[in-house]
């Protein structure tokens, strides 16, 4: 009965905890100097049973004005650009407008990206050379086949639909991809805020209570299962 009574109250506290985050879309190095040349994945997960990603939509924040794109079997790319208030003069030349978003379409049939695998979509960037110190993000949505959309766009490292994003530290450093958690501010350093553009909506609610609803009948039966476990093994030693 003891035992009974202990399952239930870790059930109901596995329940009260918030569900951990899901495979999404991250880039890769994530961790790289100001001003720095780099090549970058942008990479995709499918995570939809019976779909597929049909378009994926990044945002850039402030600062990037000009990229290069890989050209990837499947999928077709779209480049979208602002005028920007000042104008710049860069090597001789005159540059009024920044990349704001970058939009891949699918068009098959190579570049299926179904539940279960990735794709990188690789970049060419430079860094802005003002950016040390700070976490850039690079809002996404990843659309599917069904019709469900996936909203990369929270700012917190630890919510359930984090941002992709870059950690940009000192000039003259090495470019690295750090494992674990996705790349983010020091203590000392301040994320830079960006704005949603109406592209990229903020998350449907019903998507994302069903997602944490998920994990959390998955990580309460991972409990139960770890707790008749350990049952079994203390009923074991009392009969030897």
């Amino acid at each position: 009965m003891k035992l009974k009574v202990t399952v239930t109250a870790l059930l109901a506290l596995a329940l009260l905890l918030p569900a951990g985050a899901s495979a999404h879309i991250s880039l890769h190095p994530n961790t790289i100097p100001a001003g720095a040349f780099a090549t970058i994945d942008v990479r995709v997960p499918g995570e939809q049973e019976g779909a597929h990603v049909t378009k994926v939509d990044v945002q850039f924040p402030s600062g990037f004005i000009g990229v290069d794109y890989e050209n990837v079997p499947g999928w077709s790319t779209k480049i979208i650009e602002t005028k920007l208030a000042t104008p710049i003069v860069k090597d001789g030349e005159t540059i009024d407008t920044e990349i704001s978003q970058m939009t891949w379409t699918w068009t098959g049939p190579l570049g299926k990206v179904e539940n279960g695998q990735f794709i990188n979509l690789p970049l060419s960037v430079a860094i802005p050379a003002n950016a040390a110190g700070k976490a850039l993000e690079f809002r996404a949505v990843q659309t599917y086949s069904n019709g469900q959309t996936a909203h990369w766009i929270d700012p917190s490292l630890t919510a359930e639909h984090p941002a992709p994003r870059i950690n940009v530290t000192s000039k003259g450093g090495a470019i690295e991809d750090i494992a674990g958690e996705e790349a983010g501010p020091l203590p000392s350093q301040t994320a830079t805020p960006t704005a949603v553009s109406t592209t990229i909506a903020p998350s449907s609610k019903g998507d994302s209570k069903g997602l944490a609803v998920a994990a959390l009948i998955l990580g309460a039966l991972g409990l139960i299962a770890g707790l008749a476990a350990l049952a079994r093994t203390r009923r074991a030693d009392r009969t030897v």
